[in-house]
This record gives C-alpha cells, structure tokens and sequence, in this order.
C-alpha cells in the first residue's frame, strides 16, 4: 500500500466518531437485565419481565438507568452525536380517567438522580432546579396530569424536556395514520404503547413519534429543533423516570432498544412480555363477593351472614359523588394506625373544625397532618366537600398540598403534608419560642402573596380563600410559607362574579364591604393579606383587645403613626431595631394599601408580588380612605368594630346572627374563644 493511500485510510478512521462505551443495547423484557440495569426508588423488575416503575403507592419514584454512561459528543470537536431509542410502556392508574404522574425517557448526568422529588417533578428535579443550566438533563415527558404551575397544556400530553419540567415543546398524545391524519392516544388507557425519541444530528432535530402498534408512523407528534451540543455532556446515562402524586399510576415498562448514530434495534409489541390483567377498585366487590360466596357455600350460611354484616358495619361508605372527588381516598383503619388510633400525644393542634394530628402513613412512611372534622363542628359535608374540591387539584409550592381524604359515616378527615413549624402567628404574638428575623419574615410574606397570585390568576378557575390570617400561613422544615386551611374557599370562573351572600371569615381580616354586601372578591382576599402584611411587620394582631382604645385596630393605629411621620414606632419591638427599613417601611405602606375602604382602590395580588419583588415601588402619597383613616370604613361597619371593647356580642347580634365555624383565638385574643363568622340577611 502507498503512503498516501495509507494516509487517507488513516484519515477516514480518525474521523469516524468512536466511543469506549457500548452504543447499542435491546431488552425485549427486562429477565436478563442484571447489573446492567440501575434500579432507584420503588422500581423493580417482576418476574414476567416487565419493569414496573412505580405501583399504586402515593407520592412515591423510581428509577430505571442503564448502568454504565454513553458517549453522546465527539471528545475533540464537543458536537453531539445523533442516536434513536424505542420503547414499549404502559400506564394503569389507580383510578380511571385519573392519571398520577406520569413517566419520562431521560438523559442525565448521574443514575441517582439526587435531589428529585416525586409528583410534578416527575422524579427528576426539585423546585429549586427548575430551569438551572447546570442540570444538563434532557428528558421527554408522557404526562397524565395537568400541572398549571409548568403550563401544561392537558392530562395527556407528550413533551420535551430541557433541564426544566416547563416543556420546550409539547402536543397533546396523538399518532398519525397517513401524512393528515392525526388519531388522538389516551396514554393512561392501560394498553401498551410503542414511542421512539430520535435526535438527527446533523438537522438538529428532536422528533417524538408514538403509536399503539409496533409500526412507527411516518410523521412524529413532536418535532423540536435544537442543538442538544451545549446542553448535553460527553458522557451522559440513559433510562426512565416515573412518579405519582396525589393520585398514582403504575407505569410499566415493556422493551427497550436504544442506539448512538443508528437506528435503535426494532420492537414488537407482540414478542414483549404481556401486561397481566390489574384489578379494578370496586367496593361492591369486596363486600359482594363475600355475600355470594356465603349464599353458594349453604353449609357455611350462618358464618358467611356474620361475616357480612360485620364488613358493612366498619367498611367506609363510598356514595357516588364521592367518585368524582380527585384527590386520593384513604381508608379509616389506614389513617387511625397512621395516628396511633388519634392518640392524644399525636394531636398538633384544635379549632372549631375539630382535631389536627401527626401521622405516619404505613406504606409510604411519610410523615402527614391530618384534620378530623368534629362531629359537633358547623363546617359539615358540604364545607368538607369544598376544601377537597378547591385544593385537590391545586398545585403550587407556597399551598400546603392535600394528600387525601377519607369519610366514614359522621367522620370526616382530611390528610395534609406534615408543617414542620406549625403556623405563623406562634411565631409573631405574645411571647413565641422563636423570634423570626426580617429576612425570614419578608420571605414568608413573598411565599404567601405567591400562593394567593396562583389561587386567584394561575388556575384554571379563580379561587377565593375567603380566610387569610397568620395562623392559616404555614411553616415547613425551613421556614418557607405555605397558605393553607381552604375550608371555606370558592371558585368561580375567570371573568364571571361569585354569587355567595353568606359572610364568613375571621375578625380583623374581613373587608368593610362584606356585611354590605355578601359577595367575596379577588380584593376581598387582598385585604385580609394587607393585615398579614401589618402582623408580620409589627408582632400584633389585627384586633388587639388588652391594647389602649387608639391602638385597638392595628390599621388604625399603624395608619395613625404613619400621618405623623413615626412609622418605625409600630414595627415589632422583638427584631430589636434589625431589619432591612427601606423593606420594613415598603411592607407597612403595602399593607395600608391592601386596607383600603374601597375594593377597586386595592392591588391585585400580581401588582402585590410585583411591588413584594422590587419590580414597582409603592406610592409614596397614601390616600387609605375618604377620611383618611385605614380603619374607618363607613357605613357602620367602624362602629360595629370599635363597639367590640365595650359592649357585649348581645348587642352585635341585634344586627347580625353569628355561628361557629372556624378558630380565631388567636387572632381575637380574650374577646371570644369561640369561633365566629357573620351572616349578611339575605342568607
């Protein structure tokens, strides 16, 4: 051979991209797979072969990496390199029609995957990794949840994934039959599907094609282009991730091919392990199945009638509209081992809805709080009703999540993530155990006022909460403010009005205009929040009766001091003169603002976030009312307040009727114990 022929054999192999790594694999089922598969969280490979994901367990992950990385970029020119991977999977959710989460194929720069949380993180970030660069993470989701927090467009949708969870771009499940026709997928059905994820180096093009058939159709549901050069590694692994939440799937894998600059290895849906039947939750089965067997087995009768009544007796009542709630159902004897049988060293905490409890769930082994409504409580089913239909499908890092639920005959209980540091207002009034510091507090005023934006603009419908306070502001292990306790929360659609003409909330928190008129509004929300804003900045409640006449109302008295120009006379003793006053005085302002007597003359909660985030400064000329005072309301309303010092609830009721439905001891002081919300008369 001549030496230039030999030069140019060399050349070809040198550029010829080469990888140490194995570039191709198949699983046509998993039986084989050994160590060469990496199993994290409640993943596992079953014994027909199919790698189960994640089972019926709540708020639970799992991992599937291939063990070893692949080499996706050329090690000197830094450019990725083409690869194709197919796959089978299957969706069966806990319920129908309601998935919970959903899976992803992933690319990643450790198999552990640290740090990622179940539910809408789908097992692959946090919070606090959303959007960050330096995730070099690359996934596409098949999602059966939406989530307004990442701007989901459905339940059903295919996306992909670019070191965040906000898709780049996604369609809803589809496939198409020819070159127009595009036929809808339900991805949660139960039946198996086929995807294949390709990247064309060379066009910069990442497609998405699915069908429920092992022939791949000509045309992808989701074409995306991209150069994935700077966002991925050199080396990078290679699997699946998949989680539930409040509701649960089991996602399944069937088969797997994958390969770097070729096609991966064709499937068949037909040679793949088969999916086994999964049972359905039928209630009338379990109880109807005893009674046959004691009606056929005639020598057993007596046992078997025993038996029967026995079940009907301590099994949970599942009326039909029960069906339609979404968020997960537990069962009686689940929650009563979860707090040690509602053992009083267990209780947190009680109000006028009944009893807060510590709780450990069996299964999961997580930690939960969960709210036994009393019998004698006035907040009966149809408030029950609403706090799990207001917030189960909320999603939102400053709402405190409801887990689940469970009714059983007069029992009514509701199951929240565990608040490390209970509410607010221990840590603001009287003589708390802890003293926040400013930062702390400015940042739990900022999660709040994120939390009531959501509720009001960042879902699909707009939900009023109708009971801000401190003491429905919860704390978490580090401090972060979560708004809770949605018992008497509303939705309405967005650009309709509420029609409610029943007053309900607390003391101090209630805007003028609602004993005039009934009807609770965005603003109304706002204006309990303004009194948030005057408690967090000055260590007081919004009705403080041991104070002197003139500093009775907290609006009054903060409004009072601003006119003379000594506003850092009403910020709590208890920082000791340590706080940021340029955010102090900002806070003051805002709150006067949220208080004022006219509803159109308050903030929405996004002009509240954007003054909260230095995006816009809070005008400096305060006009709070038409007499200038933040607390003199008009209209009967100031009097009705200020009487409270010195006359009895007997001469308030010659106006109004009051009935228990909520705990305001601490924000009521010594006035009353007992909880009370006011009624308009037209109820």
């Amino acid at each position: 051979m001549s030496d230039p022929l030999r030069l140019f054999c060399i050349f070809i192999l040198l550029s010829i991209p080469v990888s140490s790594q194995q570039h191709e694999l198949i699983y046509a089922g998993f039986q084989q797979a050994g160590s060469n598969i990496t199993l994290n969280g409640i993943a596992e490979i079953e014994k027909n072969g199919i790698l189960r994901l994640t089972n019926e367990t709540s708020r639970l992950m799992g991992h599937a990496l291939y063990a070893s990385p692949f080499q996706f970029k050329n090690s000197s020119s830094g450019k990725a390199f083409s690869f194709s991977a197919s796959f089978a999977f299957a969706i069966v959710p806990e319920y129908p029609r309601l998935g919970g989460h959903g899976l992803a194929f992933t690319m990643a720069t450790s198999k552990e995957l640290k740090g990622a949380l179940p539910s809408q993180y789908l097992g692959l970030l946090n919070a606090s990794d959303i959007g960050n660069s330096t995730n070099h993470l690359l996934a596409v989701e098949f999602d059966t949840v939406q989530d307004f927090e990442f701007g989901d467009i459905n339940d059903n949708h295919v996306g992909i994934d670019i070191n965040s969870l906000n898709s780049n771009k996604s369609a809803a499940a589809a496939y198409f039959i020819d070159d127009t026709t595009k036929v809808d997928l339900n991805l949660k059905s139960g039946n198996p599907i086929q995807a294949w994820v390709e990247y064309d180096s060379v066009d910069k093009v990442l497609s998405v094609t699915i069908s429920p058939t092992s022939s791949k159709p000509k045309s992808p549901i989701l074409s995306f282009p991209v150069d994935l050069s700077p966002i991925i590694q050199e080396f990078m692994y290679v699997g699946f991730s998949a989680s539930t939440g409040l509701l649960a799937s089991s996602h399944f894998l069937l088969g797997w091919s994958f390969n770097i600059n070729g096609e991966a290895p064709a499937l068949d849906l037909s040679s793949l392990p088969s999916l086994p039947g999964h049972r359905k939750k039928n209630l009338g089965l379990k109880i109807g199945l005893p009674v046959l067997i004691g009606f056929l087995v005639v020598s057993l009768a007596a046992i078997a009638t025993i038996y029967i009544i026995k079940k009907i007796r301590d099994a949970d009542t599942i009326e039909d509209w029960e069906l339609e709630i979404g968020p997960h159902r537990y069962s009686y004897q689940e929650l009563k081992q979860a707090t040690s049988g509602f053992s009083e060293k267990e209780l947190l905490g009680h109000g006028g809805f009944g009893q807060v409890y510590r709780g450990i769930l069996p299964d999961s082994k997580t930690q939960v709080a969960v709210k036994r409504i009393s019998h004698e409580s006035k907040q009966g089913l149809q408030e029950f009703v609403s706090e799990i239909a207001s917030i189960g499908r909320l999603r939102h890092r400053n709402l405190v999540q409801l887990l689940g639920w469970c009714r059983r005959r007069e029992s009514l209980l509701l199951v929240y993530d565990f608040m490390a540091n209970a509410s607010l207002d221990r840590f603001l009034f009287d003589e708390p155990k802890t003293v926040l510091n400013w930062n702390q507090r400015f940042n739990i005023i900022k999660d709040v006022a994120s939390g009531l934006l959501y509720l009001h603009e960042g879902y699909e419908k707009v939900v009023l909460h109708r009971d801000v306070k401190a003491s429905n502001v919860l704390l978490d292990s580090e401090l972060n403010g979560k708004l809770g306790d949605f018992g008497l929360a509303r939705l309405y659609e967005h650009g309709s009005h509420p029609d409610t003409t029943r007053v309900v909330g607390t003391l101090g928190y209630l805007a003028p205009e609602l004993p005039r008129t009934g009807k609770a509004t965005e603003r109304s929300d706002v204006y309990a929040f303004g009194a948030v804003l005057l408690e967090v900045a000055c260590g007081r409640r919004p009705i403080e009766q041991k104070s002197c006449p003139e500093e009775l109302v907290l609006v009054d008295w903060v409004w009072d001091k601003f006119k003379e120009g000594r506003v850092h006379d009403v910020v709590d003793r208890k920082l000791k003169g340590e706080y940021n006053a340029n955010e102090v005085v900002m806070v003051i302002k805002l709150g006067l603002i949220c208080s004022h007597n006219e509803p159109k003359r308050r903030p929405s909660m996004r002009q509240v976030v954007r003054y909260l985030e230095g995006e816009a400064e809070v005008p400096d000329n305060l006009r709070v009312g038409d007499e200038g005072r933040g607390g003199r309301v008009g209209e009967g309303f100031d009097d009705f307040v200020n009487s409270i010092a010195s006359s009895t609830f007997d001469r308030m009721s010659s106006s109004y009727s009051f009935m228990a439905t909520g705990d305001v001891g601490t924000s009521f002081c010594s006035i009353s114990t007992s909880p009370i919300s006011l009624v308009h008369p037209r109820d």
